[in-house]
């Protein structure tokens, strides 16, 4: 009875030690979990200890926060340490439900609005200024350029794949892909969602869209050891170029104060120009003027020359 009870005792720990191991968040690498004993498993991410749903993506404006924490940071809880690629990444406001809050200020008292991609959209301001929505951002366009050694590809193979990449991988359901186009070596993806056609369940277009570029630029936030590629049909799909474009639902503001100021910027040469124009009109004139008084004067001297003598 003893030996038995060891074995089963082994293979009990056994299977516990496995259960701990498998307790991970595979959808976000900047997680840390821990198994209670009923074996439920817990994750909070790291920097705000907010409660991670791992079935999904996480947002996009809580992954942002995690990548400002300090790279030792990072490095105590177990991942490898590097240089993470930070353009345009800031410390967000995050509202509990995980998205981004309208108005986001940095520590000089700088504050901006952004879309629901976390995107600026207006002009810079102090604490000061108010950010009435959070405007939703239901378009995006991505564009990818693979190398141009890479073989070109059957079209709708591309189409096929990157569909299937998307419904696969990020849990984006394909009514929010509205087209996939290639010609090569130029991919363009088109994302459209709104709020009304948004469910719950359904993953959001921007952290759809974070996902991916971090994918793309090898520094992907899935819990993965493994290399993230591209492949149609099997053959890797070398993507050397990458560019996103947000469209929100209603148009940013600063472009509106870029256009008066654009505006006043033309009307102020073109009034310049006439000034300068006319003035310059005046001049030729007077020289012209004073020309002509010259010689009339110097015609008029030769005449009455010889009557003096």
């Amino acid at each position: 009875m003893g030996p038995l009870f060891g074995v089963l005792l082994g293979l009990v720990l056994v299977v516990a030690s496995s259960a701990q191991n498998n307790c991970t968040c595979m959808t976000n690498k900047w997680t840390v979990c821990a198994q209670d004993d009923s074996g439920n498993c817990t994750c909070t991410l790291v920097g705000s200890n907010h409660e991670v749903d791992c079935s999904t993506l996480t947002s996009k404006c809580l992954l942002m926060k995690a990548e400002m924490i300090p790279l030792k940071d990072k490095c105590f809880w177990g991942h490898p340490c590097g240089l993470l690629d930070s353009d345009g990444v800031y410390n967000p406001d995050c509202e509990d439900s995980g998205i981004f809050k309208a108005r986001q200020c940095n520590q000089t008292n700088t504050c901006w609005c952004v879309n629901t991609a976390g995107v600026r959209r207006t002009e810079k301001g102090d604490k000061s200024l108010s950010c009435s929505e959070l405007v939703r951002t239901s378009w995006i366009y991505i564009e990818l350029i693979h190398k141009k050694s890479s073989s070109a590809f059957a079209v709708p193979d591309v189409r096929n794949a990157l569909k299937h990449l998307f419904e696969s991988r990020y849990k984006l359901h394909p009514k929010f892909i509205t087209a996939i186009k290639y010609n090569s070596p130029l991919i363009q993806i088109r994302l459209n969602q709104h709020d009304s056609e948004k469910n719950t369940c359904d993953v959001d277009i921007a952290d759809v869209a974070y996902y991916f570029e971090k994918d793309i630029k090898d520094d992907s936030i899935f819990n993965s050891n493994s290399k993230f590629t591209v492949t149609i049909n099997g053959d890797a799909l070398d993507i050397e170029k990458l560019r996103i474009y947000y469209v929100d639902e209603k148009p940013p503001e600063f472009y509106a104060r870029q256009l008066s100021v654009s505006v006043s910027t033309v009307a102020t040469v073109v009034m310049l120009i006439v000034v300068l124009g006319g003035t310059a009109l005046l001049f030729l004139r007077w020289l012209r003027k004073r020309k002509r008084g010259k010689v009339e004067t110097k015609e008029a001297g030769e005449i009455e020359a010889p009557r003096l003598q």
